[in-house]
């Protein structure tokens, strides 16, 4: 195991690259970006709008994949007040809200006047894929992300709406099995945020193919028929979190600071993925298994955005990444039906014990791994 120099992310992220001078994929990603000429990027956004804007009439002429958070407001922006473009936001329900995420979904539809179609999933197949995906896989919201990336598209093709606009394309950014940079979208499946795992593992007497029609990607035939044209917005303007969260923040959209209905444990920023209680419980398995989550993620970022040092992002790490919010995991484990101590059973099972180590009752990173950390660079025995 190995730590980038530059930021605070580890070669344990599955498909990390490191070059030469130990400094992971997504550092140069970001210097890459930097270098980008916008002005073209953004003629070519245009001529792309051009192209669809009213090609169903008065019907809608674009597609949104959207959840509400400050992406969303940026991405709705961008392609109604700054391309003049007609779209339909599609978004699939969460399983709990907060009352934070209500209040800006609303918000987003009112604020800019746009229609919203929401595919609330089958409650009972969810708990039990989310079962099955907690113990088989260490990764509990497989089916609920799969439908995430699946039901837009599928939308897309039964309404005639070719062009589907996502946020960033997180394989470039942030590492991935996809990282050639490309404004096409069509790869987005195989981003690795939902394992290739195939539909036979998860079905049984009790959930068959008919009960899982959302997570089902449109076929190639299909596809074609309408010319399907998902693109990432990421590719054609400059993509930061942050400023996206500002941004939103001027036209109503408010994070868990503004209105203090919860400070998350384990987090760096309480301004991102607000808007479900207990999703994120997936993202915190990233630390059992690979040695870090989302503050590592967070800091990184930063990072490279000169909006915190190498060293703050050490001590930030080695603070809060471990740490599982209760009330998150409670709320996880309420939708499921799911005893807290079988959990942690299944927590012990993922865990990489070249890596970390219990202390105190809870998993952190073994002290040379946290020397690593420290330095930058290879973890010593």
């Amino acid at each position: 195991m190995r730590y980038c120099t530059k930021c605070v992310m580890p070669d344990t992220r599955p498909y990390m690259k490191f070059d030469e001078h130990d400094i992971c994929y997504p550092c140069r990603a970001a210097e890459h970006v930097k270098k980008t000429d916008w002005k073209t990027r953004w003629k070519e956004l245009e001529e792309l709008a051009d192209k669809y804007r009213g090609m169903n009439g008065d019907y809608y002429d674009c597609m949104i994949t959207a959840s509400g958070g400050k992406d969303s407001y940026y991405q709705t922006h961008i392609m109604k007040e700054k391309l003049d473009m007609n779209p339909l936001i599609v978004s699939v329900d969460n399983f709990t809200w907060t009352q934070t995420g209500h209040h800006n979904w609303d918000n987003l539809r009112t604020e800019f006047g746009v229609d919203a179609h929401v595919m609330s999933l089958n409650p009972k197949v969810c708990k039990n894929l989310f079962r099955k995906a907690l113990e088989r896989l260490g990764s509990p919201t497989w089916y609920f992300d799969k439908a995430i990336y699946a039901y837009p598209l599928q939308m897309a093709v039964k309404l005639n709406l070719p062009l589907v606009i996502y946020g960033e394309d997180t394989n470039f950014l942030y590492g991935g099995p996809n990282t050639e940079e490309t404004p096409s979208a069509m790869k987005q499946i195989t981003n690795d945020v939902v394992k290739p795992v195939p539909w036979d593992v998860w079905l049984d007497d009790t959930v068959t193919m008919k009960d899982v029609n959302p997570g089902n990607f449109p076929t190639e035939a299909e596809i074609k028929k309408v010319k399907l044209t998902p693109i990432f917005l990421s590719y054609f303007v400059p993509w930061n979190g942050y400023k996206n969260m500002q941004f939103a923040r001027t036209r109503g959209f408010k994070t868990l600071d503004d209105t203090g209905e919860w400070k998350r444990e384990g987090f760096l920023e309480q301004y991102d993925q607000i808007d479900s209680l207990g999703y994120l419980t997936h993202t915190w398995f990233k630390f059992p298994k690979f040695g870090h989550q989302r503050v590592t993620e967070v800091a990184s970022l930063y990072i490279r955005d000169g909006m915190m040092t190498r060293s703050e992002a050490v001590e930030k790490v080695l603070a809060e990444d471990w740490k599982l919010d209760r009330r998150m995991m409670t709320d996880f484990l309420n939708f499921i039906s799911y005893k807290e101590a079988d959990f942690w059973k299944v927590v012990d099972k993922f865990a990489n014990r070249d890596i970390i180590e219990k202390r105190d009752g809870h998993w952190r990173l073994k002290k040379n791994v946290e020397a690593a950390l420290r330095t930058g660079g290879a973890v010593t025995p």
